[in-house]
């Protein structure tokens, strides 16, 4: 036991009703208030307003407590002695005459000081009373010199990072039966700690215990650590036969950016449905945001940011909500209980847990000086925190071919096994551990007559074709929705259809064109054995799994009566698919809940339904450019079918950097009719084995973004690093070209050094800066390379010229330009050496050379330019070009 202390110590109680009401501010009776009375009709088109005054006997710092009635969240307006007005946050307290508390800290004078209550701004709640109380508080250290501070006899709690006070005047509210219980309104409080020793390593836990005559026990727990500049946060209402819906583990009315003056909140989307963007919003005017599981507020020039996000996604829904303007905000509120239609579909309010202590979701709050590290941060913890059902993915970064990109509708076997012979023979260098996945997508019921009780000798013959030429089958399906939406008897059932319907507010719940289901339901079980049964014994190795969300909805019930919000069912409904899939594929998610998907498949699309034009890549990448942290957390996440139709080369070039970018490479043309435009460019840009590598060495994690001040749009810049290579991909989404003038430092590589733009081979000298020009409608990669004798903690990069001149990084090729032959050495052994033209067509391959020298005849070749890869003994992958004369 830390200490124990009562709240109410010197505390001075101010009746709302005692106080100067105005501006058709009104007095009302009010059994449940302390004196029998508030005040409402505050704020509003008058600005109602209450005066009270208030008398200390020392000037200093005291807590202002506010206790106050609402029937929905509400701000107060506080105005001290006439001075600065503050903003506070008022969460509904469960009725207009069920007294709830906020609280802010506020400067005093010795004497008679005056309190203003009102709203020029909306409605106000109603107000009861005041309680002014001085400021007493301990420290909890974290991070090094951070610290959270905890006034004893108020509750409110502080974060500092150094001397800097980030996070202000926060409490946290539990709810039962719909009232709320703010941790500001209980009388005693004790606090305990203990050592812990978790994923995230050795730290401390403390358990702050608030307890009140009449009033169910709340728990504030954080999770501290040394090491790390971040904490962990939750909260715990126990009592008996609880119910609640909402879990508040932290409300703060003050969040403060030192130094900031070009700030932006981000809107993260629960899901990828709807074609729904991330959106960066502008703190230069006024804003308020609310973000599904996850929120940012940053400064784009500094990149210093504070981020608050759920680690946990297996009961609640989580929002974060903010307002404010510039680099102060007025409310920073993250709970468990969020329910919002256009984000989370839901129509109606979250689901409702019933026990004797319920626990609001675990929050992870950082403020860092880089907000993407600490996005990234948010990603890594999550994945510790919450365990993979399904095990990771073991082969390499997934290249392949879906039928939804352009065949869509018209899919058969002939033209499925089309496709498989043209990446078979035209494309061979598109592969990644020696294979690709070819996957048909929805219509795949073409191809058994029957439906799905029908005759899948088909989709056998498929998957063994494709097998038969080194590539491998996929299949799609939506397991947890109806699209006939009549009823009729289940697949693989004795049940029907409507058995399974889920409702909300008595009604279907339909969205996308498709009926969700109930995933614990029986006969959606049976359904989905059923299928995947039949799938797996096609032989299918990988799967693409849509219209998951659906499972996901706050419904009016569920069969399993332990289930009663619809993460949790979205988690049952999960597990048994996986339990069904059996370990036999790679498991890629489509439109689906973007935090609670990732311990359940491999990949995931960052965003949905785009096709080929500049417009498509824009689409995507806003999802990239602010979501490519859950990388971190999926085995790999996904940019959609990449498509090339009849695009310009340009376009084609900014679609495929796109999905390099992202982080895999499915693509979506059409190859099973003659196109013979369409074969030349995709054997250019699919055969161009920097590029994918880029993919392959990078194990498919995503790019990180240079910028984030983009609003619903994508950044232009991202940067990444594989191995000893460093890459700058530049996106111009305009018609015309446009000049970029790319400061090194911005990019995180400061110095000077040479460039090379991988599409079209062409060399850059940065010095400071990259000057480069881009075409409307089109992209390029640049490739740095560090050198061997340079630090890695140097954040530099070097690019090695393509070898035309003597020797480079330790190998030597000459003559070049030559005829006949080329003399390869290198200062280690060469293990495998590849040739390889223009057009991606390997010439020749020649393995386990296990020599530091190779001769290579060239003297079949035609005239032209080629490339040269080289693996040495090292582990280095080297790449090349040369002359044929």
């Amino acid at each position: 036991m830390l200490g124990a202390s009562t709240s109410y110590a010197q505390q001075n109680t101010y009746e709302a009703e005692n106080g100067t009401v105005s501006n058709g501010g009104q007095i009302s009776n009010c059994s449940s208030c302390s004196g029998g009375k508030l005040v409402g009709y505050l704020g509003g088109n008058t600005n109602g307003t209450v005066t009270i005054p208030v008398q200390v006997t020392t000037a200093g710092k005291y807590v202002l407590k506010i206790f106050y009635a609402g029937g929905d969240p509400r701000t107060i307006a506080v105005s001290i002695n006439n001075a600065n007005t503050r903003l506070i946050a008022c969460e509904a307290s469960g009725g207009w005459e069920t007294v709830s508390a906020a609280a802010l800290t506020v400067q005093l004078n010795a004497g008679v000081n005056s309190v203003r209550l009102d709203n020029n701004s909306g409605w106000a709640p109603n107000i009861d009373k005041i309680t002014v109380t001085p400021v007493r508080s301990w420290s909890i250290a974290f991070g090094g010199a951070n610290r959270i501070l905890c006034d004893t006899a108020s509750g409110l709690i502080d974060v500092y990072y150094n001397d800097d006070r980030i996070i202000g005047d926060a409490y946290a509210i539990g709810y039962n039966s719909g009232v709320a219980y703010s941790s500001l309104q209980y009388t005693r409080r004790t606090v305990d700690s203990n050592a812990i020793l978790d994923s995230l390593g050795a730290g401390r836990k403390y358990i702050i215990k608030h307890t009140g005559n009449g009033l169910p026990t709340l728990q504030q727990i954080f999770y501290v650590y040394p090491h790390l500049p971040y904490f962990l946060t939750e909260i715990v209402l126990a009592g008996t036969a609880l119910k609640s819906n909402k879990m508040v583990p932290l409300i703060a009315s003050f969040v403060n950016l030192p130094g900031s003056v070009n700030v932006y909140n981000l809107f993260v989307p629960f899901d990828n449905d709807t074609f729904i963007s991330y959106n960066a919003k502008s703190m230069s005017t006024a804003q308020a945001n609310t973000s599904a599981e996850v929120g940012v507020v940053y400064d784009n020039v500094t990149r210093k940011g504070l981020f608050t996000g759920s680690v946990e996604h297996g009961i609640w829904k989580t929002g974060v909500r903010s307002s404010g303007q510039g680099s102060q905000l007025s409310e920073w509120t993250i709970w468990g209980g969020y329910s919002e239609e256009q984000v989370t579909r839901d129509k109606k309010p979250h689901g409702t847990i019933s026990a004797n202590s319920i626990r609001s979701p675990k929050v992870m709050i950082g403020y860092v000086s880089d907000w993407r590290q600490g996005l990234e941060a948010f990603a890594n913890v999550t994945r510790q925190t919450t365990p993979r059902y399904l095990p990771n993915w073991t082969g390499g970064t997934p290249f392949g071919w879906n039928s939804w990109g352009e065949m869509k509708t018209n899919l058969t076997l002939a033209r499925a096994n089309a496709v498989v012979d043209f990446f078979a023979t035209q494309l061979p260098v598109f592969r990644s551990d020696s294979t690709a996945f070819i996957d048909l997508d929805s219509y795949w019921d073409n191809l058994s007559s029957g439906g799905i009780t029908g005759d899948f000798s088909q989709l056998t013959q498929f998957a063994n074709y494709c097998k038969s030429k080194g590539l491998q089958p996929g299949i799609y399906w939506a397991p947890f929705v109806d699209w006939g939406k009549f009823d009729r008897q289940l697949e693989g059932s004795s049940f029907n259809y409507q058995d399974t319907w889920l409702k909300q507010n008595g009604q279907y719940h339909d969205l996308d064109g498709c009926r969700a289901m109930d995933p614990t339901h029986p006969g959606t079980r049976q359904r989905l054995a059923y299928l995947i049964g039949k799938f797996k014994a096609c032989g299918f190795k990988m799967i693409k799994i849509d219209f998951l969300g659906h499972a996901a909805i706050e419904a009016d019930a569920f069969y399993d009566p332990t289930v009663t919000t619809g993460m949790q069912a979205y988690r049952k409904g999960m597990e048994y698919l996986v339990d069904q899939l059996g370990g036999q594929m790679l498991v890629y998610a489509a439109i689906s809940p973007s935090m609670a998907t990732m311990p359940y498949v491999h990949m995931r699309r960052i965003a949905c339904d785009a096709e080929s034009n500049i417009g498509a890549s824009a689409y995507t990448l806003n999802s990239t450019n602010y979501g490519w942290w859950q990388s971190l957390m999926y085995n790999y996440i996904d940019a959609d079918h990449l498509v090339f139709r009849n695009e310009t080369e340009g376009t084609n070039r900014a679609r495929l950097a796109s999905g390099i970018v992202t982080g895999t490479l499915i693509m979506g043309d059409d190859y099973s009719v003659p196109n013979a435009s369409l074969v030349d460019k995709s054997q250019r840009l699919l055969q161009r084995t920097e590029l994918l590598d880029i993919a392959k060495r990078g194990n498919g994690k995503a790019f990180r973004p240079v910028d984030g001040n983009t609003g619903t749009q994508p950044g232009e810049l991202y940067v990444r690093r594989v191995g000893d290579d460093y890459y700058l991909a530049v996106f111009n989404f305009t018609q015309a070209a446009k000049q970029y003038n790319i400061s090194l430092d911005r990019i995180g590589w400061p110095g000077s050094y040479v460039a090379r733009e991988l599409f079209r081979d062409s060399l850059y000298t940065a010095k400071g800066s990259l000057q480069v020009t881009i075409p409307g409608s089109d992209a390029g990669i640049f490739r740095f390379e560090l050198p061997a004798h340079r630090e890695d903690s140097a954040n530099t990069a070097r690019m090695i010229a393509p070898l035309e001149k003597g020797e480079v990084g330790g190998t030597i090729l000459y003559p070049n330009p030559a005829k006949d032959r080329i003399m390869i050495r290198n200062s280690t052994r060469i293990n495998s050496i590849r040739c390889v033209d223009m057009k991606g067509n390997i010439m020749k391959e020649v393995r386990h050379i296990n020599d530091m020298q190779y001769q290579l005849d060239i003297s079949a070749y035609q005239p032209a330019m080629y490339f040269l890869l080289i693996d040495d003994s090292t582990g280095k992958h080297k790449t090349y070009k040369f002359i044929k004369q």
